[in-house]
Parts: C-alpha cells; structure tokens; sequence
C-alpha cells in the first residue's frame, strides 16, 4: 500500500515497511520485491527561487574545494577515483547548480571523466540535473553514453538525497529515459560502516538500481557529515568501493 505526501512541487512515494530493511547479504533482492515508486513531479517546471547557493544536506554535504577519494579492487586491476567538488557553477533551467567533476582510473590511467550537476532546495533535497560523461581508452574518448541534461530532450532531474531519508521511502533519482532511470530505497539509517577513512555508525543505506539494467544493484552508504563513504556491488565479485581520504584545495 502507498501513501504520498506532497513536498516542493514533488511527490514522494512511500511504502509502507516496517523499521526492518534488508542487508546487502539477503536473500532476494528488495528491489526486485517491490513495486517501481518514483518521485513525482506535481509542477514540472521547477522554480529557480526555491534552491539554495550551498548544499549542505548531512548525507551529502558539497562543499567547493573538497575532494572525496576512493579506492577498490575489481577483476581488472585496482580502481581508484577522485569526486572533486569544484568552485564552477552551471545553469540548468534556470537554477545554478555545483559542478562535480569525477575522476575513475583503473591501474592508474583514466577510464571515466564526468562532470555531475547538483543543486539543493530550500528543503534540504539534494537534486540532480545531469552529467556530461566520457569513457576513456587510451587516452581517447570511446563513448559518451550515459551523458544528459535536465529539460533537454524531456530529461527531468531528480532527487540524488532526500533532506529527511526514512527507512522504505523510494525515489527516483533522474529521468533521462533510455539513457538514465536511476532510482534509490531507503533500506536503513543505522548501517554501521567500516573503510580506510575510518569507522562510522547511524549510517544512511540505501539500494540503487535501474530498469535499463535488470538485476544490476548497487548498495551506498552514506555517514553524517561526511557523505558517501562506501557502495557495494554485489555482482562481479562482490566490489567494494571505500573511501580512503578527504582532502581540500
């Protein structure tokens, strides 16, 4: 059973779950249990005047000048990746949103070099308005697939972190159809996390997944005041990608 409830022009699908959610380790697959709930829009036309200059949300504060970096160990090498927060804005229908720019290097050459867009609203919700991605080989670009931008083609941004996260909320993240549909679940806000930067309690969880990609899942953890210190694939081998380090520049 679904209830809604009605927040800046948007319309958050709730399901009605007990505080019990599923680990990375269950059987099944939560996502695949439940139907697709997507945030929607009640005013598609977002309004510029509701979005704030900073993004200060707890589970994914942006502060320009901050560089967040990750290292994990796949079946092709040592992946490692830089989220550099940068001092550049960009205007997206009308709203000025933060330039991220995101680094992946496998072995040390690079292999993925994106440019995300985020902007936070007067609430707390952590949006975002697209990418401009590029896959690298040998130093060339191969691909570009994946890239978009909000209103462009009918794209609609999402909601990349909801500003109070409650275990069972599910929400759509992006809207580029065809290109990116990703969507998020709340499964818990007491994960307790261990990476190389160190150990955390009364962590945000959440489950990622797409219906470009059937069966493909990605598990995310978030800690208070830092933002994203680990996700989890749990196919190929179960990936673990952690945070090492924060730096500022």
């Amino acid at each position: 059973m679904l209830r809604y409830t009605q927040t800046f022009g948007i319309v958050v699908a709730v399901t009605a779950l007990g505080c019990q959610s599923p680990s990375p380790t269950a059987s099944g697959d939560p996502a695949s249990r439940s139907p697709t709930l997507d945030v929607k829009y009640a005013n598609p036309e977002l309004d510029p005047g509701n979005f704030v200059s900073t993004i200060t949300n707890p589970y994914l504060p942006l502060v320009p000048g901050t560089a967040f970096h990750y290292r994990s160990r796949t079946p092709d090498g040592v992946e490692t990746s830089d989220v550099v927060v940068t001092h550049a804005t960009k205007q997206i229908i009308g709203v000025t949103t933060t330039v991220v720019h995101d680094q992946v290097f496998l072995d040390g050459d690079l292999t993925e070099d994106t440019f995300d867009w985020f902007a936070q609203d007067r609430d707390g919700n952590v949006w975002y308005f697209g990418e401009d991605s590029k896959e690298i080989q040998d130093g060339e670009v191969v691909s570009t697939e994946g890239s978009w931008e909000a209103e462009a083609g009918g794209n609609e941004p999402g909601v990349v972190m909801l500003a109070h996260p409650r275990t069972g909320l599910v929400y759509r993240q992006e809207l580029a159809p065809d290109i990116a549909e990703d969507q998020a679940r709340v499964l818990s806000l007491k994960a307790k996390v261990d990476v190389p930067y160190g150990q955390f309690g009364g962590c945000l969880h959440t489950l990622e997944y797409t219906p470009l990609e059937l069966g493909v899942r990605e598990h995310k953890f978030y800690c208070s005041g830092i933002g994203q210190v680990m996700d989890v694939q749990p196919k190929g081998g179960r990936i673990r990608n952690e945070l090492i380090s924060i730096t500022h520049f």
